[in-house]
């Protein structure tokens, strides 16, 4: 299970290490201590997740229109950029529609006693 779960980690990672480079720790710790929460085996743990990847998306939309306002105002290249952030935002956008997956929802919604799929 932990495979198929690997693009929310990996978007969370990335959010993470944004705030990190910020110098805002709280929501970076914040971040890596909510991944835990992904052992949790119930329906709203994903849909916290959800939650947590849509804002990180709205985040990333934000940094991604300061820079280019900046990068453009100093008359710098900001196409890179700009493709490397859109690549970002989708990759947290498509990791919360991933959690829509039938397995993952089945794995969360199952009752523990009963064996793992």
């Amino acid at each position: 299970m932990l495979l198929r779960l690997l693009p929310v980690i990996l978007s969370a990672l990335l959010l993470a290490a944004h705030f990190l480079r910020r110098e805002t720790y709280l929501p970076a710790l914040l971040i890596l201590a909510l991944l835990l929460i992904l052992f949790v085996r119930k329906s709203w743990a994903l849909r916290l997740w959800q939650a947590i990847l849509g804002l990180g998306a709205m985040v990333w939309i934000d940094t991604a229109l300061a820079a280019l306002r900046m990068r453009q105002a100093a008359g710098l290249p900001w196409m890179r950029m700009a493709a490397i952030m859109a690549a970002v935002t989708l990759l947290a956008i498509l990791s919360a529609l991933w959690l829509e997956n039938p397995r993952i929802k089945t794995f969360y919604n199952r009752d523990p006693n009963l064996p793992r799929p």
